[in-house]
Formats: structure tokens, sequence, C-alpha cells
């Protein structure tokens, strides 16, 4: 009888427990859904599709040479499933855990109720350490380790399926979707995702550590790695091991030939656990995707948000050059570092007292490697609702001056600015009439000016969100959330016991 395997964000036949497994069980029809109510959601893009598009292309590929045909289908998930199990005996359906947006959770809970009522099991193995029901926090790394160190799973031998057909792959998802094929973007697909794994590994990521802040260095020294963990064309567990194999082959060589190599690759892996740690939180709580985590700050940013201001966040106009040019290369490549993504979010919700839901819609869209279990708890810590981290308020100015000294960034992003020196181009407001003259310069005409007072503005939300998380309920609440998301890094003490620190993850790495 047939298994029908399901793809969702694990675009690869190497190590997919789902395919493989089902290969070991019968002949295998591999599925792809392309469903249009996902792609209407407001936190989905053309981008995102483009991407995937790749990923799907190049799991064809693979598949074709197993000698089984990639089916593709276009339809919502329950119609499609329905219409395959009508047709073909499906013996069990396999598709990896996924931890996605609300949309995907619900449609999740649809799908097994069809799967019951057609008597079909329904396996869906692990891809990532995420625990579902309820995770102990106190024990969730070691299982994490636990999961890493397992074996890959090779790729299966497929048994003949005689009479599928595959299906086409559109260039768009939806008729109605805008395009987006986001110009400075990733290449999508396997070899593309081994690729950026063996050049990091072996040369770009000797400086990762000290590198990854600065949007001058990051491109180049960060990993790269996240879209294709995001749509899975590499396991998470590929890219522990290749680290692991990395560090290892690092410590065989003479420490003075070492370079920086250890503190970087050590530096990496701390953020792949990191990843999976964040991914937890919104499977735990998925309210997380609409409501602040700490819920007595409800109301503190609740009136409308101002449009005016959020527009010009979103389009790079803030008059805060620093911030504008990240915006800006975000939306061009898909892709900013960790840093900068903190930055973007602090000034929208402090200095500009928006509320997190909006912008963190529109970041989704914007990048590439949207990670919905990560994208929302990082977007709630932040913006300083979750009550259990301390608040990060980055002052723009200062990013600007300690990550672009020269203004480099900013030129090649602003170009309004691209003929003012050093020494202004970080607040060319401040200039003197005289100057901006000199520049060609008209601030509100040709550059806007700052929307607030930066520095006034970060006080006031300071003060008021700290009041906030100040009262008896929300300490209360605080502690709640520790228990159930806090991290956990085990130290030795001489007690020997383990103690929980509360900022293992740093905002401002």
């Amino acid at each position: 009888m047939t298994q029908l395997v399901w793809f969702k964000r694990d675009l690869r036949i190497q190590d997919n427990e789902a395919l493989f497994r089902a290969a070991e069980n019968g002949p295998v029809l591999p599925l792809f859904i392309i469903e249009p109510g996902l792609w209407q959601q407001p936190d989905m893009s053309g981008r995102h599709w483009a991407f995937l598009r790749d990923g799907l292309l190049s799991l064809r590929d693979a598949l074709a040479q197993l000698g089984q045909p990639l089916v593709v289908r276009r339809g919502e998930a329950i119609a499609v499933l329905r219409s395959i199990a009508e047709q073909h005996r499906i013996q069990a359906v396999w598709s990896h855990q996924e931890t996605g947006n609300d949309w995907t959770f619900r449609r999740d809970q649809a799908v097994s109720d069809l799967l019951k009522d057609f008597g079909i099991p329904w396996h869906q193995p692990r891809q990532h350490g995420i625990v579902r029901g309820n995770a102990d926090r106190d024990k969730w790394s070691r299982q994490w380790e636990r999961l890493m160190a397992t074996g890959l799973y090779p790729s299966p031998v497929l048994k003949p399926l005689p009479g599928i057909q595959g299906g086409d792959i559109p260039r768009q998802p939806i008729p109605d979707m805008i395009p987006d094929e986001c110009p400075g973007r990733q290449q999508g697909g396997r070899s593309s995702a081994e690729q950026i794994l063996s050049s990091f590994l072996s040369a770009r990521g000797e400086r990762y550590h000290s590198e990854m802040s600065s949007p001058l260095t990051a491109t180049d020294s960060c990993s790269r790695l996240s879209a294709h963990l995001a749509w899975g064309t590499l396991s998470m567990r590929e890219v522990v091991q290749a680290t692991r194999r990395r560090r290892a082959q690092i410590k065989e060589i003479p420490a003075s030939q070492r370079g920086t190599w250890s503190r970087a690759l050590a530096a990496f892996e701390g953020r792949l656990h990191w990843h999976c740690h964040f991914m937890q939180k919104l499977e735990s709580e998925p309210r997380i995707e609409f409501e602040n985590l700490l819920r007595a700050l409800d109301g503190l940013r609740e009136e409308p948000t101002d449009p005016s201001r959020l527009r010009a966040w979103q389009d790079g106009q803030t008059g805060w050059p620093f911030v504008d040019a990240c915006m800006r290369a975000l939306a061009y490549n898909g892709w900013i570092n960790f840093r900068m993504r903190a930055m973007l979010v602090s000034v929208a919700s402090y200095q500009l007292w928006l509320h997190w839901r909006e912008p963190a819609l529109h970041l989704a869209r914007l990048f590439v490697d949207y990670e919905p279990g990560i994208h929302y708890p990082q977007v709630q810590m932040q913006s300083g609702t979750t009550g259990i981290n301390s608040l990060r308020i980055y002052n723009p100015i200062k990013q600007s001056l300690d990550q672009d000294p020269d203004g480099r960034f900013i030129r090649a992003w602003v170009p309004e600015l691209a003929k003012v020196d050093s020494s202004s181009i970080h607040t060319p407001w401040l200039m003197s009439e005289s100057e901006k003259r000199r520049f060609g310069l008209r601030i509100g005409e040709h550059y806007p000016a700052p929307l607030v007072d930066h520095q006034e503005t970060a006080r006031e939300a300071r003060k008021r969100i700290q009041g906030a998380r100040g009262g008896t309920d929300a300490r209360t609440q605080s502690r709640e959330i520790y228990d159930r998301h806090g991290s956990r890094k085990r130290t030795r003490r001489r007690s020997g016991k383990n103690q929980p620190n509360r900022n293992r993850y740093s905002t401002e790495g």
C-alpha cells in the first residue's frame, strides 16, 4: 500500500526521516501542496515563494533521480488529501512536525481530523529539537542534544509507483500575489545550501564571532544558512554535525595555526541551540503570534498605530540614516544580520511607540528566512513584552557610529546622503545651514528629519514599560513565563547543581 509523504518545510531527500521511514514501508507518493489560503496570509510574500520554488525544483530533480516524480497539487490541503485518499490506497501519511504560523496550525488540526475519518495514521517525526505537548525546560537541552547526535538518515531507495503524474511548479503560488523575486536574495535549493555550509565552515566563518554585528561584514562572515534551515533544504542535524566535525578538525591543528576558528565555531554552535530554543516558545504557546506574552502589558501600546510613523519605518524614511539603510538593504536582499533586525524592532517599538504586530508582519514578509517559531518570540523579546528579558532599547545613532563609523553602509543604501562626509552622515539634521548647502542637502526635501527625538522617546518608553512590568500581577506572570519559556544554561558550581541563566541569549549579540 502507498505511503504518502507530504513535504512542507523539509525540501530535501537527505536526512529526511519522514521520507526514509515511508520508503521502508512501501511505495512512496511524494506530495507538495500549493495552498492558496497560506499564501493569502499577511505574513507571507512572493519572495518566500521564490526561494521555496528553488527548493521545489531541486527536490523534484532529486526525487526524479530516485525514480519518482514530485507530485505538485494546488488547493487547500483538506481537498487535495481527500482526493488522493479516495483515488489511492494510502496506508499512512508522513510529514515532519511543523511549527508554523496560526494558519498552518489550524490546517494541521483539520488534516488530523480528516485522516482519522479515513482511518489513515499520520506520522510526524521531528526535524528540530522541538517538543510537542508539555516541554520540560529543565530537560529540554538534553533532548535537543540526543536528537542532534543521532545518525543522519540517508537518501532512501524508492519503490516505483506507476501511474503517478507530477505537476507544474508555477512562478507564483496564487494568481493575485504580487511578484517579489527580491533582487539580492539568496538562491534556494540543495546545491546552494551545501555550498554555503561548506564555504562558511572552511573559509568565511573564521571571524563570525567578531564580524556578525556589523552589516558591513555580516553578509560574508555570518553563515547565511537561515533561509535553508527555514525551508528545509538543510536539516538542523546536518548543520550541527558538520559544525562539530569542523570543530574537531580545528582541535587537531597546532594552536598557533588555528586563528580564531575555535571561538567562531563555538559562538555559531550556540546560535544553533538558540534557533530551536525560540521555536519551542511558539510551539508551547501559539498565542505569541498575536498577543503580548506578558498580558500585564496589554493596553500599553494598543492605541491605533500611527500610520505615518509605520509607513516611514517601512519605507526607510525615518530620518535616522542607519535605520533607513538597514530597512532598505533588507527590502533589497531579503536578509540582514541579527543585531540590525533587533534595532529595527527596537526603533519601531520604543522610539516610534508602535505595537509590535504590524512591524512583525512587515518584517516577516521581507525576511526570506522567515521562521514563525523564531520570528514572533524574537519580536516580542525585542519590543519588551516577554516579561523575562531585559529591555534592550537601541540608540540608532550609537549603532550607526559603532557599526558603520565611516558611513559606507549608509551611502550604499541612502544615496540621498552620498555626498555627506563621515562626521555628519550619522546625524545630517544637525549640520549647519552652510554645511547643508555645501553638500546640496535640504532636510525635509531630499531626506527627512527624524520623526521624533530618539533619546526623549526612548526614556519615556522605558519608563512606561518598566512601570507596567513592576506591578504585582506582572511579576507573578513573569515568573510563570520564565518557568514555561526561560532558557536554562547548565553551569557547574561548587555545589555541582545546575543553575538557570535568564540571559543566555543576548539580544545584542
